[in-house]
């Protein structure tokens, strides 16, 4: 007798404790995809804050049979715009555009300080290349990655300035 007692007892434990609906609620799929998204708008880009050196006239004049330049400042100004879509799968022409950039440089820009901005742009852009093309990239980090990309842009045309400034400057000896 005291074997159906504890059998009915453990049983109206069991109905009682057990509920009909689940109170466990799963976070909204919306929400979890809008914080988590990568879609970078020219107002995110906008906000970031850095120094954007342009070109100076004389260096402009320096480097305007440059095409490759021209290219990166298309590439620039779509980044700015939050347009991402160069860096999709499109490993080989970034690889190709830092070759030729690099190889195509006028002489009236060439210098170890322009290389060298050129070499830190280097890895920003394949850097930007990479983490775009990831979809477990933040939407924070992406922007982080963006600002690197311009202050290095920047940096080059700065470099440049100063080497054509530089170079044109006529120092009279006594």
């Amino acid at each position: 007798m005291g074997f159906k007692v504890l059998t009915i007892l453990s049983l109206l434990v069991l109905f009682v404790s057990c509920k009909k609906t689940p109170e466990t609620s799963f976070p909204d799929v919306d929400k979890i995809d809008n914080q988590n998204s990568q879609e970078i708008t020219e107002a995110d880009v906008s906000k970031l804050k850095y120094i954007d050196y342009t070109l100076d006239v004389k260096t402009e004049d320096a480097i305007k049979d440059w095409k490759e330049y021209t290219q990166l400042q298309d590439i620039i100004s779509n980044v700015k715009r939050g347009d991402l879509s160069f860096f999709n799968d499109n490993e080989e022409q970034v690889k190709i555009l830092i070759k030729d950039l690099k190889d195509n440089m006028p002489k009236q820009v060439k210098s170890p300080s322009v290389s060298a901005r050129l070499l830190v742009w280097e890895t920003k852009i394949l850097k930007l290349e990479s983490l775009s093309n990831l979809s477990t990239t933040s939407k924070d980090e992406l922007l982080d990655v963006i600002k690197e990309f311009l202050v290095a842009c920047s940096n080059v045309n700065f470099q440049m300035n100063k080497k054509v400034e530089f170079d044109t400057r006529d120092i009279e000896k006594p």
